[in-house]
């Protein structure tokens, strides 16, 4: 599928994208920025400003129970399995409604993002070759729904964990934010 495609509630509701999002009252469609799969090494992807390329450095327990860590011009989504894993990165106008019955984690945050360009990689990535995102240049949200995380297998290595991060133009409050926490 094209990235800069534009989809109907009806493809989301089946890729199982409308579960975080809901409705958005006056919104355009949600467009699919990136869909694909990324090397969680480490258990880490990022998504940041391209002019900024320091990564937020909290690894405290609090920070890995909420699978996300946040800095002022990037996100550090920790994932359940430090293998490539499915992510689909969903752009929207303004904040989507959230719905938080079809995902296991949902965290949000606020990042600035001047460039108006995210990197989106796994952590050991070589950045040069990194997708870009474009995206309004200015403060945003960013909200991780994240599901399937029971479904490993014994060894970590194989499961049906699946990542939908939405970004949106818009001051968020600073910090990671809980809507849904998952404990295995």
């Amino acid at each position: 599928m094209r990235p800069d495609r534009r989809l109907d509630r009806r493809t989301l509701l089946a890729w199982g994208a409308v579960g975080i999002m809901g409705p958005a009252m006056g919104a355009s469609s949600p467009r699919v920025l990136y869909q694909g799969e990324l090397l969680a090494d480490y258990f880490q992807i990022y998504l940041r400003d391209e002019g900024h390329p320091d990564l937020p450095d909290d690894y405290t327990d609090e920070a890995l129970s909420r699978r996300m860590t946040a800095s002022r011009h990037a996100v550090l989504i920790h994932t359940a399995r430090n293998m490539t894993v499915p992510v689909r990165v969903i752009g929207h106008d303004q904040r989507p409604a959230h719905e938080l019955a079809s995902w296991q984690q949902v965290v949000e945050a606020g990042i600035t993002c001047p460039s108006g360009q995210l990197v989106l990689a796994g952590l050991t990535d070589y950045a040069p070759s990194a997708a870009r995102l474009a995206v309004p240049a200015g403060a945003m949200g960013i909200r991780v729904g994240m599901s399937g995380l029971d479904t490993l297998s014994e060894d970590g290595l194989e499961g049906e964990d699946r990542y939908v991060i939405q970004v949106w133009p818009g001051a968020e409050p600073q910090g990671v934010r809980v809507l849904k926490a998952w404990s295995p």
